[in-house]
């Protein structure tokens, strides 16, 4: 990717909640936080501890046999680990018992007890070892919805998506390279419902998807005890009307530089009937853009029905009417 088309993501240290809300929040750009308490975690989570400490449920994870996961062609397998071997298999580089290959990547993203139904939250998943960590509290109780506990093998590279939700990537042990991409580039990403179909962001296939050159993207890398913050969809509230603004979304990709233990916190900053309430992961679309996105693909269906050049003049009429709603002021 050129050089010139990259930028930091700014770091703030020794943030607190109304600092956060003042001076971050408000600019709904991704943001490093340092200096943040969270507790013993940061000390006390190496490979020993986790394995005892941590128990040995079965828990299901991402297995592959190369480092750069991606959910598009589904380039790795769902397995079930215990706990304990789970943690020390991720930490290794090579391993006895395997899967796929002795240099498989393992990655762990925490459900629920049943993954229908219930939503990751450490406390109930790894009661023993949410006790170590201080989830910052930048949101109210109730808008939490919740936490997840992550680990991944040294290499592992996670494929370019958005959330729904605004969240807190907590890097508790290991270092981590985050790139994330505005986004006014979607149109730059190609992509498969919430999935770029770029997986290699660094050098991509520029006659594939010539579009992606665009793309201005913005990198950090965690340290152990670093948050990311990541903005999602915000929705503005005017009054009196009520009436919902969409203003932003960010795209992330994640390289594990190191074996690394992390906690993503989500918590809902839309109203409550913005969500789809059988969401447990917290990756649906809100329910008003399902809506318009089912009406949208509605109308392209009904434009098969004319010859070549009507279709091609009414959809970019269609395209002219939604550009002429300036949504990317929003951005500004």
């Amino acid at each position: 990717m050129d050089l010139q088309r990259k930028s930091p993501v700014a770091v703030h240290g020794n943030v607190d909640k109304e600092t956060f809300l003042r001076e971050i929040y408000p600019l709904r750009k991704p943001a490093v936080l340092k200096g943040i308490h969270l507790g013993t975690c940061t000390s006390k989570w190496t490979v020993d501890y986790l394995s005892t400490t941590g128990g040995s449920q079965e828990v299901k994870i991402h297995v592959a046999s190369v480092p750069q996961m991606n959910f598009i062609n589904k380039n790795f397998i769902y397995r079930t680990l215990p706990f304990d071997v789970l943690v020390k298999r991720a930490a290794e580089e090579t391993h006895t018992e395997y899967f796929i290959s002795e240099d498989e990547k393992y990655y762990l993203r925490s459900l629920g007890v049943d993954q229908r139904k219930d939503i990751a939250d450490i406390t109930k998943q790894f009661p023993s070892l949410a006790k170590d960590i201080s989830i910052p509290e930048f949101f109210e109780k109730n808008q939490f919805f919740s936490s997840v506990f992550r680990i991944s093998s040294l290499g592992l590279q996670l494929w370019t998506h958005y959330d729904v939700m605004d969240n807190l990537l907590i890097q508790v042990t290991g270092r981590k390279r985050v790139v994330l991409f505005s986004p006014q580039d979607a149109p730059y990403l190609y992509l498969t419902g919430d999935k770029s179909e770029v997986l290699d962001i660094d050098t991509p296939d520029l006659g594939k998807y010539p579009q992606f050159a665009k793309a201005q993207c913005y990198e950090c890398q965690l340290d152990p005890g670093d948050v990311l913050y990541i903005p999602d969809p915000l929705w503005k509230i005017s009054e009196p009307l009520a009436t919902i603004l969409f203003l932003a979304l960010w795209f992330h990709n994640t390289v594990a530089k190191e074996f690394g233990v992390g906690v993503n916190v989500f918590w809902k900053h839309l109203p409550a009937d913005c969500y789809d309430k059988t969401d447990t992961y917290g990756n649906k679309d809100p329910l008003a853009a399902s809506r318009a996105m089912q009406i949208l693909d509605r109308a392209l269906k009904t434009l098969e029905e004319l010859p070549d050049e009507y279709r091609d003049f009414y959809a970019r009429r269609m395209v002219l009417r939604i550009q002429s709603k300036s949504y990317s002021n929003h951005y500004k």
